[in-house]
């Protein structure tokens, strides 16, 4: 799965210990070698690639054995769940659907797993880590092995060409819309290389809103000694911490108790909280 996505889940390691649920973000020596995005800008050559969506769930690594974190971490689904599946590995997203990644997250990450729970959750396979070929070619393979595994809550990811710059922020804007994540580029002819290169591309918008600053949390670790975090609330009466984004400079200066700021974030999480909210800017015409 994605970088800011890891620091979430890194982030709940600590608080998950002795709760029966497993801290997943835990990076180890034994990750999976896993093709990794660039961002799409424009001027690529779209003609070259393959388009899908980018699903909102956790990416998980089949290594023809078990199901692994990008971390390496082993996730404990029900036996049922991967029973007959194919010793080829196969690179892909647990997804609960649009809008759905807490309910993923908290499936995934549970020790004991939850049959339930797991019923909800797809394998969206998007790739096949080993198979010599170029992408269009993994794009035929890996259809035919969720076809030949035939479970319903293992799915191919649908590719198709895309014609325009225009025509990709248009249908960007129609997923973000419906309440999807992104788009990912693909390129029809590269090889599957476990490195991040221009050879898969993610597209994605941001939202951007304002919060006024309420308090200053103090930092730890490296920041100890400075602000760690500001406390900000929304205009809506939304309050959430905000501790990323900032300059060293803007740390041992922080915006004032008062101040508006601008933040980016990508979507709410149920209790409205935006998620992965980052420090833009201050905001002096804000409302006061």
């Amino acid at each position: 799965m994605r970088f800011a996505r890891r620091v979430l889940l890194r982030g709940l390691a600590a608080a998950l210990l002795g709760t029966g649920l497993a801290p997943l973000a835990a990076w180890s020596a034994d990750a999976p070698a896993l093709m990794l995005a660039n961002v799409y800008r424009p001027g690529v050559r779209l003609d070259d690639y393959w388009l899908s969506e980018k699903y909102d769930g956790l990416r998980a690594f089949w290594d023809g054995q078990r199901l692994r974190t990008r971390g390496g971490e082993t996730i404990a689904a029900p036996d049922w769940f991967t029973a007959q599946w194919p010793t080829e590995p196969m690179d892909g997203e647990l997804w609960a659907g649009r809008g759905r990644f807490e309910e993923a997250l908290s499936t995934v990450r549970q020790l004991t797993p939850d049959d339930a729970a797991w019923r909800r959750i797809r394998f969206m396979v998007f790739d096949l880590p080993t198979h010599p070929g170029v992408f269009t070619e993994r794009i035929h393979a890996y259809g035919q092995r969720v076809r030949d595994i035939n479970q319903a809550w293992v799915q191919a990811v649908p590719q198709e060409r895309i014609g325009s710059h225009a025509e990709l922020m248009a249908r960007l804007d129609r997923v973000v819309r419906e309440g999807g994540e992104g788009l990912m580029l693909h390129r029809g002819d590269a090889p599957y290389r476990a490195v991040r290169n221009d050879d898969l591309l993610k597209v994605k918008t941001h939202e951007d809103a304002e919060a006024r600053v309420i308090g200053h949390v103090p930092g730890k670790g490296r920041h100890a000694g400075r602000m760690g975090a500001l406390l900000v609330q929304t205009a809506e009466g939304v309050r959430f911490k905000l501790g990323t984004g900032f300059t060293d400079a803007e740390r041992d200066n922080p915006p004032a108790v008062g101040t508006w700021v601008t933040y980016r974030f990508r979507g709410l999480n149920d209790s409205g909280v935006p998620r992965f909210a980052s420090f833009v800017r201050v905001r002096p015409d804000a409302p006061r």
